[in-house]
């Protein structure tokens, strides 16, 4: 397990926000990763990133 995988899991755990919202914000920030092929969304500590 990479440094990376282990941010994705702490930014899931000390988010406050409701399951579906980290869901959401989890999706739109890979989608961004895949699309600029980019490791980071620019959206640090949000789930996904």
């Amino acid at each position: 397990m990479g440094f990376k995988d282990i941010s994705f899991f702490a930014n899931w755990r000390q988010s406050e926000d409701p399951t579906v919202t980290k869901v959401t914000k989890s999706v739109k920030n890979n989608w961004r990763k895949l699309r600029t092929g980019s490791t980071c969304c620019g959206n640090h500590g949000e789930p996904g990133c």
